[in-house]
């Protein structure tokens, strides 16, 4: 959900779609205008004059028709310049966490040096740290940043990077982070240590298994826990770790489109995986705890099965989303394109190619365009995402919070935690099982050395999600595809077993591949459930951006935009 500015009389400017009269793309004016206002990220917008659609050449005239070609494409920038200067900066406002406490516990520390053995970053550290950010260059980040460790801070500076198509990440705004002491932020960490206690037992399982079972019932009694409930305020198996966008209740938990096989080119693509073998679980010592503070590298790996297997539990999925960076990140979705393509899934309305019937889409609205958008829309949606982890909020991540909560029970020193965390029943379970109250972590390292809000993963899956509901009619009902059997994995996860269609449609699917991916960093231990949700809401709006920026762009082929149903499962048209 995005909030605007608010229009003239005060009140957010919403529409559900597009008069259909108009004959060409929208602006960038009509597109911020076009998007319904609720409390999540703003995208401030002002008073732009609609620019003009992009003209056809005179082949008769060659000259004439290149210096016309000329003028258009010079005025067509010039436009989408103007209307990105004249969106206002939003004011950016923080948790003041950063403010509050001088030893920076609510915020994002890791690789700095800590105090052993309580894991507080050295003030001095941070200060200068903090004045390496506001200088904002490579030198000033070189010369006055002191490591703890020998793990390099991730990219600060793609946060100040410019770009020349979508909205300017400095004026895309996300809410404050929670504030440290506070129950929202409390509960959002019982659910993390019930993921953690969760991560082997299979999703087909949730409603008979003891601990799913007991992670459900705690979570419902927790009046600031914000993941989905039923229609009577419950979190029960069915609803336990989902998502909250549109669909995300509907069928089995993982997508269809995270498990269907698929053909690369010529390459068979069968979705089964190498995975990490049971209670395989890290920084459950002070010691190990205190070196991925500083930033020290650890010197185990993660324990694979030698047998690969579908994605069936928490772990898997959180294998997943460890080992995609060095595929760009944004293989899922590349992956998921290329699967509705070749199983015949209707383009979105809006594509003009539908209704011709002498020419077909090539290297606009088709296989290239959209899947090229994908990896254009990822790298905006991480600048985006990294100018509101470094610049603005700062975060700290799970694995800092549990070191919070260790010390706190041992008791050594009492932190200013809310009450649910203390006295949750699955911080009591992780104790009987390691003997600490650290969140146990599924990868070694724990998180990457950036702040943890919001989660790059769940914003640049916000981002490709958008640009796969502009390829695609998301509202075709899955069974209209040529693969349409719906599956789950096999307990072993050695094969995929058909299970009833509950009425699944693509959008949902799409919906559901993107909750997976930024959950599946939750399941890890390495993001709270605020940076997921919030982070896809941030891609989704940098994606509409893009694809506004670039509708004035298709000269002579009669686009009036794509129709996109957004998260929250309002539709809009851009």
């Amino acid at each position: 959900m995005i909030l605007l500015q608010e229009s003239e009389d005060s009140r957010p400017h919403t529409i559900e779609s597009r008069s259909p009269a108009r004959k060409y793309s929208a602006s960038r004016r009509e597109l911020l205008t076009q998007i319904p206002s609720a409390a999540a990220i703003t995208l401030a917008a002002a008073a732009i004059p609609a620019a003009p659609p992009a003209r056809a050449g005179t082949p008769n005239s060659s000259n004439g028709a290149a210096a016309q070609r000329a003028v258009d494409s010079f005025q067509n920038r010039l436009d989408a310049a103007q209307a990105e200067a004249r969106v206002p900066n939003p004011q950016q406002a923080t948790n003041g966490d950063e403010q509050t406490y001088p030893n920076f516990i609510g915020n994002f520390t890791k690789g700095l040096p800590h105090i052993s053995p309580l894991g507080e970053v050295v003030p001095a550290a941070y200060n200068t740290y903090l004045n390496a950010l506001a200088q904002g260059t490579a030198q000033a980040l070189e010369n006055n940043v002191t490591l703890g460790g020998n793990t390099k801070l991730v990219n600060p500076l793609a946060g100040l990077a410019f770009d020349l198509e979508g909205i300017d990440s400095h004026k895309t705004m996300i809410p404050p982070f929670p504030k440290l002491a506070s129950q929202e932020l409390a509960d959002n960490a019982v659910e993390l240590y019930w993921m953690a206690l969760c991560r082997d037992v299979n999703f087909p399982h949730y409603a008979i298994d003891s601990l799913t079972m007991a992670a459900a019932a705690e979570l419902s009694g927790l009046p600031a826990f914000k993941g989905p409930r039923d229609l009577k305020g419950f979190v029960t198996p069915r609803t336990l770790f989902r998502g909250a966008a549109a669909g995300n209740l509907l069928g089995p938990y993982v997508s269809q489109l995270l498990l269907k096989p698929f053909n690369y080119g010529p390459y068979a693509m069968s979705g089964l995986m190498k995975v990490p073998v049971k209670g395989d679980d890290y920084l459950t010592t002070e010691q190990k705890w205190l070196d991925s503070q500083n930033g020290v590298s650890p010197a185990e790996t993660n324990q694979f099965d030698p047998t690969p297997r579908f994605i069936r539990n928490g772990r898997d999925l959180s294998h997943y989303v460890h080992s995609d960076p060095n595929a760009g990140l944004f293989m899922s979705f590349y992956n998921a394109g290329i699967f509705l393509f070749q199983n015949g899934a209707p383009l979105n309305p809006g594509n003009p190619y539908i209704d011709y019937n002498k020419q077909s889409p090539f290297a606009t609205f088709y296989v290239p365009f959209f899947l090229g958008l994908i990896g254009e829309a990822t790298t905006r949606a991480f600048k985006a995402a990294w100018y509101a982890k470094w610049f603005v909020h700062r975060a700290l991540r799970p694995d800092q919070y549990g070191g919070l909560v260790h010390w706190t029970k041992k008791p050594q020193k009492a932190y200013p935690l809310n009450n649910d965390i203390l006295t949750s029943a699955a911080v009591s379970s992780v104790f009987a099982k390691y003997g600490t109250y650290f969140l146990p972590q599924a990868f070694p390292e724990a998180g990457p050395q950036h702040p943890s809000y919001p989660s790059g993963h769940a914003t640049m899956a916000g981002a490709c999600a958008t640009i796969l509901k502009a390829a695609f009619d998301a509202s075709t009902a899955f069974a209209k595809l040529a693969d349409n059997t719906v599956v789950v994995a096999s307990d072993d996860g050695l094969s995929l077993v058909p299970v009833t269609d509950p009425g699944l449609t693509i959008n949902g699917e799409i919906n559901k591949l993107a909750s997976n991916i930024a959950q599946g960093r939750d399941f890890a231990g390495i993001h709270w459930r605020s940076d997921a949700e919030q982070g896809m809401l941030l891609g989704e709006a940098v994606a509409l951006s893009i694809l506004s920026d670039q509708s004035n762009n298709y000269a002579g082929e009669d686009f009036d935009g794509f129709v996109i149903t957004k998260f929250d499962g309002t539709t809009v048209t851009v």
